[in-house]
């Protein structure tokens, strides 16, 4: 399918500060986000299941099934259940460490969009050598430090490593796929971002965790739209 990772917004219950989800979602896909991910590491899958129907709905709801993509982080089970609910489902987006691509590949379809975390050590090599022929996309990062992911970039000696804007640079000029930086991306960062070619870029916190979510999510898709 075609799908755009242009403007990503990544968002769970634990992210919203006990609001509705729902609503920040409706706030972020009216802004002119193009992507969604549901991701949780507290909720159960079928809280999960009923995030990704709720979402499903409402995508439908605002006519934006062929605007937007919905994927879930990481739980091939909740796709599938969520599929088999009825939810419009568009696919998965997976770590390094999570099941493996070809799998979800094999029961999530050819016309699913797989998306991959690249790896924290070097990118280059990774993307020059990989074999990426049931991926759809790159997620890299992290671009600043994140309180909603700890241990994004941790190396194996525990050292955080940040992505350079020379080298998501250098990085989308060999990518054979599209590239979306994250990890604690803000607004002032749209410029410089967009400069270094790269095809989006994903946000959680910028948003979800925001005193007005949807005047966050207008402002960073409306600096992204102006650096272009």
């Amino acid at each position: 399918m075609a799908f755009s990772i242009e403007k990503y917004f990544v968002v769970g219950p634990e992210n919203t500060w006990n609001r509705p989800v729902l609503p920040i979602i409706r706030d972020a896909i009216e802004a002119g986000f193009t992507c969604i991910q549901l991701r949780s590491k507290t909720a159960s899958a079928r809280e999960m299941i009923a995030l990704a129907c709720g979402t499903s709905d409402l995508i439908a709801s605002m006519n934006k099934e062929n605007e937007v993509t919905l994927l879930i982080n990481d739980r091939l089970d909740v796709a599938l259940a969520a599929r088999d609910a009825g939810a419009k489902v568009d696919g998965i987006h997976v770590g390094q460490s999570d099941i493996p691509v070809s799998v979800c590949r094999k029961y999530l379809g050819s016309d699913a969009v797989i998306g991959l975390s690249a790896p924290t050590g070097d990118l280059t090599r990774y993307v020059q050598e990989g074999n990426f022929k049931d991926v759809d996309y790159f997620g890299a990062g992290p671009l600043h430090e994140t309180d909603t992911k700890k241990d994004c970039g941790m190396d194996e000696e525990g050292n955080i490593i940040y992505r350079t804007l020379d080298e998501i640079k250098a990085l989308v000029a060999i990518s054979p796929l599209p590239i979306t930086i994250g990890g604690g991306v803000k607004a002032e960062d749209m410029k410089a971002l967009a400069e270094t070619g790269v095809d989006g870029f994903f946000v959680v916190s910028a948003i979800a965790s925001a005193e007005d979510p949807k005047a966050a999510a207008v402002e960073l898709a409306q600096k992204w739209e102006a650096a272009k």
